[in-house]
């Protein structure tokens, strides 16, 4: 293995700004660093793991907390930071949080006890005071769900601007009765879709009705019980507009039967090859999970530099076929 003293002999330097070029440190030289940037790459320099610990006092490892490392979504994050920390030498550690809110400080605090350099969660919790006294000691970057009551950055979507989008559009298929169903009403995702659906209701002059307003839809046997409720209403709705993609997966059996129009926030696999294919509002969580880990990087790379705290990513509506079905 290439050492960082055969890297300064090749570039004719000293030990100590090969490891300020590779530390970016801005009070090198332009001509000494690209010397040495030419060194590193000949001789295909890998930072000793080991020695960055001892030097750092963090381990090279970001850590990813997510709700569920099987979901989709969340993997497709979690893939995105890994390949981006293999980039710069680091490794990754994924966690799954669960659904218990309470249990989600005793799960990543045994994952910060691993002295990381860098954590990225998507949390469950409904406040996360329990990390304030992490905050000043790692990068900590929110995804999908924003920081309550520790400052922190987050990268999420514009979950209000894509039910509203995705409601609309029902609309414009000639629905009326339109339903909103989701996993859980707990999340700010949830309640930020929820008002979107909401406002675009408002816009076409359709009134609230809270027995369209259903939460529950967690696997197969309870979307299809929420599907049954809203069938055995009065005046059942002819639509429905999923809160996430995991409601959307466990309303698919049941959909076959009564043959409901639906548009669900969040794409997921084979969503296109359903019969009728369904239309998604589409998120992007490979680019969530880079710039989350970019950002990472780049506060480990320039501690005190300023940053924009809070991203929003625009959401895309991907129509086929299941916002038309349905319609009575």
């Amino acid at each position: 293995m290439t050492t960082m003293r055969e890297v300064a002999a090749a570039a004719g330097v000293s030990a100590k700004t090969v490891s300020r070029v590779f530390n970016d440190d801005p009070h090198v030289t332009p001509e000494t660093r690209a010397r040495v940037e030419v060194a590193l790459r000949q001789l295909n320099y890998v930072p000793n793991a080991v020695a960055t610990t001892f030097r750092t006092g963090r381990s090279p490892v970001v850590g990813i907390a997510v709700p569920d490392i099987v979901d989709p979504f969340f993997a497709a994050i979690a893939k995105s930071v890994g390949r981006l920390a293999t980039q710069h030498g680091m490794s990754t550690v994924v966690t799954s949080l669960g659904e218990d809110m309470q249990k989600e400080a005793d799960v990543v605090g045994r994952l910060l006890s691993q002295s990381l350099s860098g954590l990225i969660i998507a949390p469950v919790a409904a406040e996360h005071a329990y990390l304030e006294p992490w905050k000043d000691r790692l990068p900590i970057v929110f995804v999908d769900r924003r920081p309550v009551r520790v400052a922190a950055d987050s990268f999420t979507e514009d979950d209000r601007g894509g039910a509203l989008m995705a409601t609309r559009h029902l609309v414009e298929h000639g629905h009326r009765r339109i339903a909103f169903v989701s996993d859980t009403p707990d999340l700010p995702t949830s309640h930020s879709r929820l008002l979107g659906y909401r406002a675009a209701l408002a816009e076409a002059g359709i009134g609230e009705n809270p027995d369209y307003e259903v939460h529950g839809a967690v696997d197969r046997g309870s979307a299809a019980g929420v599907l049954r409720k809203l069938i055995e209403l009065a005046e059942p709705p002819t639509a429905i507009m999923s809160s996430n993609a995991r409601s959307s997966m466990a309303l698919v059996p049941a959909l076959r039967e009564h043959g409901l129009a639906i548009v669900g926030f969040g794409d997921f696999p084979m969503a296109d090859m359903l019969d009728p294919a369904m239309t998604v509002v589409d998120q992007d969580p490979y680019a969530l999970g880079t710039l989350a880990a970019q950002r990472v990087f780049d506060r480990l790379g320039h501690p005190g530099r300023r940053y924009r705290r809070r991203t929003v990513l625009p959401v895309t509506l991907v129509e086929r076929a299941s916002c038309r079905a349905g319609r009575r």
